[in-house]
């Protein structure tokens, strides 16, 4: 029995890459200089596309693979998946929830921590002899006892939340609906009042047309000067422009990002900044999680073409 034919978007780690090609015929999308070219030839024979999060499939690519049949994404979001289109041709579309949620909540707290403690500076400030020539770092904030507004509490948003509980925060969430399992945590209706109540305010919510720059200038500015901004989500849940121009106004006090527009290429407004800390999209970032993301992937995909259910549809 042949292998079925699979579309592969973007890289792998070879943990990935080496079980996937003994189990499919893997077409190597990314590697190709002539990429329509490629998916002309290709593209009657795909059933099956395996991307990223970031990379997505868009129209042109699905409507390249007529006979596809499902697309298997590595990574919790979905959004540069064109739904539309594969809700329309009944093609299927899986992710990879739970396995990060753990990770990328850590990296959430783990940057606000170090922001507000100004942690890479002072590890500059010892290695650098400033410590020895000037004496002791500048103070910095505490986190303890503060307030920390959390938008979107689901799988991510929750863990989130329970760790901040640690610190004796004051918790507060807006989500769409009221959530039966967050005991002592405040609801409030609109990102602009939970703005106003946060000293942190987390940006973890799904990523949809919907939500698209849900964080906006009000947001923003509502959070203020002495507020943090925290985003593990994705970038368009932000208003970029509006980010940097609060941060370089001090309307908003600092920003900690894993995520941005364009990214790797990062608007160089962000490196002029002294009140920010950037982060390479990396809160999945573990050789466990990653290595579980992967083995997601290719189970889905072994579940499709065994006829059995999918262990995580999105469609």
């Amino acid at each position: 029995m042949s292998k079925p034919d699979v579309l592969q978007v973007g890289a792998y780690p070879a943990w990935d890459q080496e079980p996937l090609d003994e189990t499919f015929a893997m077409h190597r999308y990314f590697e190709a200089a002539d990429k329509s070219g490629f998916l002309a030839g290709v593209g009657p024979t795909i059933r099956a596309i395996a991307t990223r999060g970031e990379l997505g499939a868009s129209r042109a690519m699905i409507e390249a693979c007529p006979k596809l049949e499902i697309i298997s994404v590595y990574g919790v979001g979905f959004d540069a998946v064109d739904l539309k289109t594969a809700g329309e041709r009944g093609i299927r579309v899986t992710n990879t929830p739970d396995v990060l949620t753990n990770d990328v909540a850590d990296l959430g707290v783990a940057m606000m921590l170090c922001l507000s403690r100004g942690m890479t500076g002072a590890e500059r400030w010892v290695r650098d002899g400033s410590w020895a020539a000037k004496g002791l770092y500048p103070l910095q904030h505490r986190v303890w006892g503060k307030r920390a507004g959390v938008l979107g509490l689901g799988r991510i948003g929750f863990e989130v939340a329970k760790r901040l509980q640690g610190f004796g925060l004051d918790i507060a969430y807006s989500n769409v609906t009221q959530k039966d399992y967050a005991k002592g945590w405040r609801f409030l209706p609109n990102a602009v009042e939970l703005a106003r109540h946060a000293d942190f305010f987390f940006v973890t919510l799904a990523a949809s047309a919907e939500t698209r720059h849900i964080v906006n200038r009000e947001v923003i500015e509502a959070v203020g000067p002495e507020g943090m901004v925290i985003n593990i989500s994705r970038a368009s849940n932000i208003d970029e422009e509006a980010l940097l121009a609060a941060l370089e106004s001090g309307k908003l006090g600092s920003a900690a990002l894993d995520v941005f527009e364009g990214e790797p290429k990062l608007n160089p407004r962000f490196f002029a900044l002294n009140n920010v800390l950037l982060q390479p999209h990396h809160a999945s970032g573990t050789f466990e999680t990653r290595k579980a993301m992967g083995q997601l992937v290719r189970d889905n995909l072994l579940a499709h073409f065994a006829g059995r259910p999918l262990l995580t549809p999105v469609l």
